[in-house]
């Protein structure tokens, strides 16, 4: 069988690179142990947060009698990891569109599985992402080693060596896994372990645009959500240093338009249509700050708040805040701004609560005013009430991440990670965002060009629903369409 660490694509790595990929798995089994003979049962259960909306499973490995059995016709697994928010979001957009098609989407989390090598791989370098992310608000670490390993150390054939090496000790988990059921990953490393495990049909749903060896999962069919990284990937664009890589074969690779749920897209006519009507009508403007808890960006955050308030006590502006399963930021944002108690309307840990606030939110005859705050506790609920919060605001406050491809008029503050600046490129290229705005008073001006003018919200949505026209947000669903049709070939 094909060492994946060896040669990727037809391209040959150095016997140091090699070296050094069989190195870092070697330490990695040292540290977190080798579970390669374990034989892990899966267990089939609802997932009590978003089975309802999403129809989801859990793919879980108790050992316990599993509540199920895998639906070997319909049956899709979306593979996943929690690293931020941004896999998580994707995989719901992958799954509400299998519902919508027809499938049974299944939900297969490698870092919840907490006993397995897998999930301790994975959890260890989740942490040393979220250092690096904290780490980068001092301007010295972002400018010599966050930026240039996010976009030039990832870029690597060499990074995609050790990668590969490493998921070998994520594979058992998928040991029982029926091998004809197509998975969708939404992050590499599920699908890099499923094609070690021999998985049958798995689609690489690539997140970023700036292409990069990271993403590479041969034996996959790689899936981009825009086309001006189509051949950055395809002839496998500086990953090799100055040396000419051989490319990509054309099947492996496919454009689809981005990944976003069927609930948003199908209501983009009529939620652009709100939003226009709320301008004209001199509503109060809805601002959506997402905040990660990481907190490398509380501080725009706070700078936003401050500037918003005055216009907050006069109706003429709205905000959510969802701070994620962070309730300490929240409280954070409190403490430096106090006057945001007294206008404020928290709407934590309880569900219901958030999708009934979603729900009138989008009708017509509710005006939203002041601040609303939101937290869960519970991952899926935390990445989820975005979704739900989405399509009743305005705008979207947002760093250029996985949420630079959704549907909603985007202001986007400075990035976290070169590798991110595109997404915001590729938003004002087809005029759904602004561009990135790397500090704050450049964020501040974008904050009082849309109070103040008409024609930037206005443009903004007319452009989504151009864009819908024409299949960009489609990417889910074509997503989904290429994995049950690898196996229905």
């Amino acid at each position: 069988m094909k060492d994946r660490s060896k040669i990727i694509f037809g391209n040959e790595l150095s016997d140091k690179v090699y070296r050094k990929a069989l190195k870092a798995k070697k330490k990695n089994i040292k540290k977190f142990g080798d579970d390669s003979n374990a034989n892990y049962q899966i267990c089939i259960e609802d997932n009590p947060y978003i089975g309802e909306s999403l129809g989801v499973k859990n793919i879980n490995i108790s050992g316990q009698k599993s509540d199920y059995e895998f639906d070997t016709d319909k049956g899709i697994i979306v593979g996943n990891i929690r690293m931020g928010f941004g896999h998580y979001r994707i995989s719901m957009a992958m799954a509400s569109c299998a519902k919508h098609l027809g499938y049974q989407p299944y939900w297969m989390d490698l870092n919840s599985y907490k006993d397995t090598t897998c999930t301790k791989v994975i959890s260890a370098q989740n942490d040393l992402y979220s250092l690096g992310s904290r780490l980068s608000k001092n301007p010295v670490f972002n400018k010599f080693v966050w930026e240039p390993m996010n976009y030039e150390g990832f870029r690597a054939l060499s990074y995609n060596s050790s990668d590969q090496k490493n998921a070998e000790l994520m594979a058992p988990v998928y040991k029982n896994v029926p091998k004809d059921i197509p998975v969708v990953a939404t992050h590499v490393w599920p699908a890099q372990a499923a094609i070690h495990a021999g998985m049958k049909h798995v689609v690489n749903a690539i997140p970023d645009n700036w292409p990069m060896a990271l993403h590479l999962s041969e034996g996959s069919i790689h899936t981009i959500q825009c086309r001006n990284s189509y051949m950055g990937y395809r002839i496998l664009n500086g990953m090799n240093g100055k040396n000419v890589c051989k490319p990509m074969p054309k099947e492996a690779l496919v454009y689809t338009g981005h990944y976003i749920d069927h609930e948003l897209v199908s209501n983009i006519e009529s939620d652009c249509k709100a939003r226009i009507d709320r301008k004209n009508n001199k509503k109060p403007m809805r601002f959506l700050l997402t905040i990660g808890g990481a907190g490398a960006q509380k501080e725009i955050f706070a700078a936003i708040i401050k500037y918003l308030l005055p216009f907050i006590k006069k109706q003429r502006a709205a905000l959510y805040v969802n701070v994620g399963d962070y309730k300490n930021v929240w409280n954070d944002l409190i403490e430096e701004i106090p006057e945001m108690k007294a206008l404020s309307t928290e709407h934590f840990n309880n569900w219901s609560d958030t999708e009934n606030f979603a729900s009138k939110a989008l009708d017509p005859a509710n005006d939203i005013t002041g601040i609303h705050g939101f937290w869960h506790e519970n991952i899926f609920e935390a990445v989820y009430c975005t979704n739900l919060l989405m399509r009743s605001c305005d705008v979207l406050v947002t760093k250029p991440s996985e949420l630079a491809f959704y549907p909603v008029p985007k202001l986007f503050i400075k990035r976290v990670g070169k590798h991110e600046m595109w997404g915001a490129i590729h938003s004002a290229e087809i005029g759904d965002g602004t561009l990135e705005c790397r500090d704050i008073p450049h964020t501040l001006q974008m904050i009082e060009m849309f109070l103040m003018e008409d024609d930037l919200l206005t443009d903004m949505c007319e452009n989504i629903k151009t864009n819908k026209s024409i299949g960009i947000y489609d990417g889910a669903y074509k997503v989904v369409e290429i994995a049950m049709g690898m196996k229905n070939s």
